[in-house]
């Protein structure tokens, strides 16, 4: 019944903090951008390979609860696969995006670790 995701949806505040994560510092490019008006967002679709990410961008949105504890029920965090974590993880040293150290995965070993957008997403990358 299906093949892949279509997209992942991701609100958040900032406008220009969001665009700019996700399109300058993570590589995404800008597919479409519309504003809403009458919803008070803008959705901003961003593509990077097959991975669609739509940013609804809302200033007005709840902060999401500080983690990682407690955990809540609900998608837990959005994971890339990567060539080199440590590559990755140097170069969000460079360019001053938040994230946790290196570390492996209980069960396949591969390298990992988890970062931050700028409204606290958490986010990982895995070989």
């Amino acid at each position: 019944m299906f093949s892949q995701p279509h997209h992942i949806a991701i609100i958040g505040r900032h406008y220009e903090k969001t665009k700019h994560f996700y399109v300058d510092l993570l590589g995404f490019e800008v597919l479409t951008e519309h504003p809403r008006p009458d919803k008070r967002d803008i959705i901003i679709n961003v593509g990077q390979g097959d991975v669609v990410l739509e940013l609804f961008i809302k200033p007005d949105a709840p902060l999401r609860p500080a983690l990682p504890n407690p955990e809540h029920t609900g998608l837990r965090h959005l994971a890339f696969k990567v060539a080199s974590v440590e590559k990755c993880l140097a170069y969000f040293d460079q360019v001053g995006i938040p994230h946790q150290g290196l570390r492996y995965d209980d069960f396949d070993g591969k390298a990992m670790a988890f970062f931050f957008d700028p409204d606290g997403l958490p986010l990982e990358i895995h070989e």
